[in-house]
């Protein structure tokens, strides 16, 4: 291979190296012998980079097209920084614009000019971003703290409630409660606890009633039944008599339903009354 196709494979061989004249004399080796075609190859001088040259091999357009070899292209390089005005005779500025034309009119961007990127990687989004994740890494780390605070605190309420405490009454407190005839109440006849745990001693007054043994319901307003005591009878005074800790109600207001017993063990309703229990 020649210096020439070297530097332009592309180039036809028999641009690169002119044709021998049959009659003429072969060449001698250092032994006096024909010389070999590797060795006359090897010997010919590389082809002169000028103006001719480039323009017969078309090395503007193979250069500007990727197809130049790195050897040539390295060549044309050098050959231009010492003859800069051979750029404005080959027509490269022009066909630089004419390019720069098509990629403007092709919506593409100069190829030295940046990208536009995304709206989401620009710096102030980044940053927004990543002070978002942090407000919300903080705020879930505090409802973590809350909602594992809170969880203690109704495990703690719902084995207080399994175990029920009753605590000891260091005093006890007679009652006595006139309960209504006319139907059930709503407002509190008596108020029992609010300070230390009484043991509270309840006389309800129905003297004025026939019956003698009685049936009281015992409902906590707005959840549930509570009690239902059987055939208890009035004392001698009239009264009927229930004694509780206080402690072992729940705060609210508890309804009582008194109802008299026929001799058939039949319930007669007779007087209603409503108490209410403080912690």
């Amino acid at each position: 291979m020649d210096a020439a196709s070297q530097l332009l494979p592309e180039v036809p061989l028999t641009e690169a190296r002119r044709p021998v004249p049959p009659n003429a004399p072969p060449s001698t080796g250092a032994a006096g012998g024909p010389a070999t075609a590797a060795s006359a190859a090897a010997a010919a001088p590389a082809p002169a980079m000028d103006r001719e040259f480039i323009e017969r091999n078309q090395i503007v357009e193979r250069y500007l097209s990727g197809r130049l070899p790195p050897r040539g292209a390295l060549e044309f390089e050098r050959f231009c920084a010492t003859h800069p005005d051979l750029l404005d005779a080959l027509g490269l500025p022009a066909r630089v614009h004419a390019g720069l034309r098509l990629l403007e009119s092709g919506g593409k961007p100069a190829p030295w000019e940046q990208k536009k990127r995304p709206a989401w990687e620009k710096p102030p989004v980044l940053i927004g971003f990543a002070l978002l994740v942090v407000i919300l890494l903080v705020v879930a780390a505090v409802l973590a703290m809350q909602i594992g605070d809170r969880g203690r605190k109704i495990a703690a309420l719902e084995q207080r409630i399994a175990e029920q405490p009753l605590s000891p009454a260091t005093t006890t407190r007679t009652i006595k409660l006139v309960p209504a005839r006319g139907g059930p109440t709503k407002t509190p006849a008596v108020l029992v606890g609010g300070g230390p745990v009484q043991f509270a001693d309840l006389k309800i007054d129905l003297a004025w009633s026939k019956f003698s043994n009685f049936r009281i319901i015992i409902d906590r307003e707005d959840q549930g039944r509570v009690a239902v005591l059987h055939n208890i009878e009035k004392d001698s005074n009239g009264h009927v008599r229930i004694a509780f800790n206080s402690s072992a109600l729940g705060p609210g207001n508890y309804d009582f339903t008194i109802q008299g017993l026929t001799w058939r063990g039949e319930p007669v309703a007779q007087a209603w009354a409503t108490i209410a229990i403080q912690r």
